[in-house]
């Protein structure tokens, strides 16, 4: 994620912000340049954008944002789309007459549009079911019914569903615990979804078939079956040493799907870091350093892991300092990086293809 400033008084601003906090001026996201931009003007007349890039052009705030307040992403006036290009993926939303609903409305928003955001500054294909009505990517935020139900989070043909109850901190954090989980985000399961979607784009029918079952395993092996043998407990005793996640042995799909998560995780944490100016220049020659500040889209793979655990080490210590878990508890083996430097290949063997 990179840093953004108010284009009218250069103040700070984040990337979920509607508003300058020091000049008050209008605040939305403009996905065809991934800037925050500063606004002038209203919904009747339009908002002129202050953006230098964009020259003045005229918006809209997407529906929304304007008003659900849900949304702070903006549509070019000219375009007759009432959604922006986040929220046009969203089908289905929570009912909001249940109480919290909205906020988890929110929150999986709020998720969704850095998930984008990350896909975006990977030039990765982003096709809604306008484009594709067969396999475009469909979110869809149910919740358990009243008969006890339960809605599962999961993917099917670009469909990607998720059982607003993770938008719960307290739920999602008790599951993360019956579950034995070390990291169980809203985020994360963004990551992971979408990650089965970009299998079926990227990898399915393509050069990197077999590649993929040298390194991951034979997707073909019946998924059923694999998921009745992972929740009896049958986890290989040295899964470590091959996989990011115990849920990754489930399956190869898992496999992938958990990899291409934390390539993700890689990216936009290095990302944000490089675009803070985070170094680390310790005194001791032996104390792990991080100076390199290649943009992640313009670094090779090697770079990636070189600036990571670094970046890991410091991040895990204030953490400890501050008597909080590990923000990243997870330990790299060989082999869980050459499944990380494959999918790094395929997708910058994607966004070469794309202008």
């Amino acid at each position: 994620m990179k840093t953004f400033h108010c284009n009218r008084c250069g103040n700070l601003v984040f990337f979920e912000n509607v508003t300058c906090e020091r000049c008050n001026a209008t605040l939305g996201f403009l996905p065809d340049i991934s800037q925050i931009a500063a606004f002038e003007g209203d919904d009747d007349a339009g908002w002129r954008s202050l953006q230098p890039d964009t020259a003045g052009t005229i918006y809209r705030r997407c529906h929304n944002y304007r008003v659900e307040a849900v949304c702070n992403w903006m549509v070019p006036a000219n375009n007759e789309e009432t959604l922006c290009q986040s929220c046009v993926l969203t089908d289905t939303i929570p009912n909001l007459d249940v109480p919290d609903n909205r906020l988890y409305w929110y929150r999986l928003e709020v998720a969704k549009r850095r998930l984008l955001y990350t896909l975006l500054a990977l030039n990765l294909p982003i096709d809604s079911r306008d484009d594709d009505p067969d396999g475009g990517l469909q979110f869809d935020f149910l919740q358990d019914a009243d008969d006890h139900s339960r809605v599962l989070t999961g993917h099917d043909n670009g469909r990607i569903t998720i059982n607003i109850a993770e938008a719960d901190d307290a739920h999602r954090e008790q599951t993360r615990t019956a579950m034995h989980e070390p990291y169980r985000t809203l985020l994360g399961h963004f990551r992971h979804e979408v990650g089965h979607y970009y299998f079926t784009r990227l990898v399915v029918g393509t050069r990197w078939v077999e590649p993929f079952r040298a390194r991951f395993g034979d997707e073909r092996v019946d998924y059923n079956t694999a998921l009745q043998h992972y929740y009896e407990g049958n986890l290989p005793p040295d899964w470590q040493d091959a996989f990011i996640s115990a849920y990754a042995t489930m399956h190869p799909w898992e496999d992938w799907a958990e990899t291409w998560a934390h390539y993700l995780h890689i990216v936009d944490t290095l990302d944000t870091a490089v675009s803070c100016g985070l170094v680390l220049r310790p005194e001791g020659a032996q104390e792990p350093t991080l100076t390199d500040q290649t943009p992640v889209e313009d670094s090779s793979f090697r770079s990636l892991m070189n600036r990571w655990f670094p970046l890991t080490y410091a991040l895990n210590s204030l953490n400890r300092s501050l008597g909080v878990p590990d923000s990243y508890p997870f330990t790299l083996s060989p082999q869980v990086v050459a499944k990380l430097e494959f999918v790094h290949r395929v997708v910058e063997d994607a966004a070469m293809q794309r202008p």
